[in-house]
């Protein structure tokens, strides 16, 4: 008899639960150090449903942290890799793939499909601040990545409400921006408080939608990642309100 490979799991959380992880739908904006790990510890849970969205490909400095980075896929579609790796997972779970650098009304189609939790793993200002106010609109329950660049120290990583962040310089430029169009909180994010060290930022020229690069360490985006998850799962199986 074969194994059932969700036993575990099942195990742990009972077969009602199980049932709401198969019969959920989640929305993944972004498949770089942190979405590509979101995403896969959802499919691991259990997640029947999965849209996945990103446009970039595989660089060599992607390899210090972001899960299908690899010498071997350099240069290759970040969906059509993690589209790969789930359904090697999980044949099942039914997966929609888009590779698009999404902008504006796209987000609207998007989000009109219905989702049952939108995870937002982008690193760039302008789609973020998009992607989130089209989510609040929508009225779709969603949790945001802020930076995981610049931290080390795992013990500090915070889920909160984005008004109670702090020391993240990606959520203090876009809280500038959301403040001017009234948006101050009522969303989730991942964070940490940690200072980040001034010589482990570098100044970025003619790059578009990137003023800086800010060093990394191979867990801390997985972490996010895996804390987003986390957080989406224990809501859809009522562990959390």
């Amino acid at each position: 008899m074969q194994e059932y490979w969700l036993e575990r799991t099942e195990l742990l959380l009972g077969k009602e639960r199980v049932e709401k992880l198969k019969k959920s739908h989640i929305l993944v904006v972004g498949l770089g150090g942190v979405g590509a790990y979101a995403a896969e510890m959802l499919c691991r849970a259990g997640v029947g449903e999965m849209t996945i969205i990103d446009a970039d490909t595989i660089h060599p400095s992607n390899r210090n942290r972001q899960l299908i980075a690899l010498k071997s896929t350099e240069g290759k579609h970040k969906t059509k890799l993690l589209e790969n790796r789930l359904l090697d997972i999980n044949p099942d779970i039914k997966l929609h793939v888009i590779e698009e650098y999404i902008r504006g009304d796209r987000f609207d189609e998007i989000l009109d499909i219905g989702y049952d939790y939108v995870v937002d793993a982008i690193d760039t200002l302008v789609p973020k601040m998009e992607l989130i106010q089209k989510t609040l609109k929508h009225k779709l329950p969603f949790i945001s990545s802020m930076g995981s660049g610049g931290k080390m120290d795992p013990s500090k990583i915070i889920i909160a409400d984005f008004s109670e962040t702090y020391n993240d310089k990606l959520a203090r430029m876009l809280r500038k921006r959301m403040h001017k169009r009234g948006v101050h909180g009522g969303f989730k994010v991942v964070f940490s408080p940690e200072q980040t060290k001034k010589e482990a930022v570098q100044i970025v020229e003619n790059e578009e939608n990137k003023k800086t690069t800010v060093g990394t360490i191979s867990y801390m985006p997985a972490l996010f990642g895996s804390f987003m998850a986390a957080e989406i799962i224990q809501e859809i199986v009522g562990e959390k309100e």
